[in-house]
């Protein structure tokens, strides 16, 4: 009789409902989906789920959850699972979509979506979700508030131009325009209240916050971003990830002599975390040496300011990581030290071999 290796629930997440698919892998490495079913996207259904899922999987092992990252209609679902000590999986779209166009399946339909995220689960390795803290979740829900509330206000603006460059502009109009602008300032100034209020509240993270703006161009604002994003970089294990995770991980497209892409970053991770990078990276470049020579440096090799506005961008992220991780504070003059340093123990060496 085969051995059950693994088991993995697959799960096409709805607004109003879960499309499941239950899989297990044996030692063969032969993949058996075995049981499908829909379940309402609540409470009443998530209960009505573990009680099915109980009755049909094996006991010796613990079937892992496999789902993709919808919006917002899998948390609810996910913080439900972990609260009840299951093995949870949250995978980025594009992997799924990416995979699904490798299998023979012509014809996508949600079972045919669960089945494959099941097949997905029994296949790979992947690493196990955890709930985010309740301080980075709050700080999370509060600044994608506020960068909301200021790209509502670019649209607003751009609106009272065009208004004002009207033949004859509608004063009732602008002063409509005008007063959604003040609308929208006052609530900016409410959520920076709020995100002040929770910070000053956790000397820990008040600390870490400060602690990171010692890097040139990172504001308090950008520092909490990246780590409402990033779970305080819970489950970012090296510096090549969390590039990743944001998007800013290069791709290269080559192949023979015929093919040869431009390199380019895949994009494919949080734009919240990209988003945040871009001034701080103009602000680093202008202000401190070390980004300063990183960007003079590939756009003397490549003549493209983006490009080289990027790397900053990607090194700035990777030093936010390094700080938070080492205590310690950033020194401009770091690179300066530790040549002196350098130097002063090769004087000591050659001190040594004289005498």
């Amino acid at each position: 009789m085969k051995k059950v290796l693994k088991e993995v629930l697959g799960v096409d997440v709805a607004q109003k409902e879960l499309v499941v698919t239950v899989g297990r892998m044996f030692d063969d490495l032969s993949i058996d989906l075995y049981a499908h079913k829909v379940f309402k996207n609540n409470e009443a259904g998530f209960m009505a789920l573990l009680d099915w899922i109980k009755k049909l999987a094996s006991n010796e092992l613990k079937v892992r959850f496999v789902m993709e990252a919808t919006g917002i209609y899998h948390q609810k679902f996910a913080f439900y699972l972990y609260d009840h000590g299951r093995e949870v999986t949250i995978v980025l779209p594009n992997k799924i979509s990416n995979y699904i166009r490798t299998l023979e399946n012509k014809t996508i339909t949600d079972k045919s979506c669960s089945e494959a995220i099941a097949q997905f689960g029994l296949e790979r390795n992947l690493d196990q979700w955890h709930r985010p803290k309740k301080i980075f979740h709050m700080l999370q829900q509060l600044t994608r508030e506020r960068d909301q509330v200021v790209s509502e206000r670019v649209i607003v603006k751009n609106q009272v131009h065009a208004e004002k460059s009207e033949v004859e502009p509608n004063e009732r109009s602008l002063q409509r325009l005008n007063e959604r602008i003040l609308l929208l300032n006052k609530q900016e100034k409410e959520i920076k209240a709020d995100l002040g209020m929770i910070v000053n509240g956790d000397a820990n993270l008040n600390t870490e916050i400060k602690r990171i703006c010692s890097i040139t161009g990172i504001g308090k604002l950008t520092a909490i971003i990246v780590l409402a994003e990033t779970n305080g970089f819970e489950l970012v294990r090296n510096k090549k990830q969390l590039t990743s995770y944001a998007g800013l991980d290069v791709k290269e497209k080559q192949s023979g002599t015929s093919v040869k892409g431009k390199p380019k970053i895949s994009k494919k991770g949080n734009r919240h975390l990209r988003k945040a990078m871009y001034l701080p990276a103009l602000v680093a470049v202008k202000h401190d040496k070390n980004f300063g020579e990183i960007y003079l440096r590939i756009v003397s090799r490549h003549g493209i300011k983006m490009k080289a506005l990027v790397a900053v961008q990607r090194k700035l992220l990777e030093m936010v990581y390094v700080i938070y991780k080492s205590k310690q504070e950033y020194q401009k003059e770091y690179s300066v030290l530790k040549e002196s340093s350098a130097l002063n123990l090769k004087d000591q060496h050659a001190t040594l071999a004289s005498s």
